[in-house]
């Protein structure tokens, strides 16, 4: 589900991929109905339990989107691309390759929601 924070920031986006953002962000909420967005670090940001991953809005030519604890997040996963620290990203250049990953980031999602709900379930015991 969309926000109205969320839709706002992307009505007053200027960038040539634009499209792709808007394209991206419905793949990743689509992906499983507990991811929420919000507006932080002045962006659009995705979050279950904690923040799983925001677009970095300057980019022009592609799209690149942040996993905040990319490294974290269990599995592998083959356009996720190391940063040198916690963060993984993932840079996406058209509509068409966003379609291309859809599987990809709708696994990313769910690795990150069994890890963040393995997180809570420890803090229980």
């Amino acid at each position: 589900m969309t926000t109205q924070e969320v839709d706002a920031w992307m009505d007053r986006y200027d960038n040539p991929k634009r499209e792709v953002v808007q394209r991206v962000r419905h793949i990743l909420l689509a992906a499983d109905d507990r991811i929420d967005e919000c507006i932080k670090w002045d962006t659009p940001t995705f979050l279950y339990k904690g923040n799983l991953a925001s677009f970095y809005p300057n980019s022009l030519d592609h799209v690149t989107l942040v996993f905040h604890h990319g490294q974290r997040i269990p599995g592998k996963f083959s356009r996720l691309e190391d940063d040198g620290g916690e963060r993984r990203i993932m840079r996406i250049a058209s509509f068409e390759e966003a379609e291309e990953l859809r599987d990809e980031i709708e696994e990313i999602v769910q690795a990150w929601i069994r890890l963040r709900e393995g997180a809570a379930s420890e803090r229980v015991r």
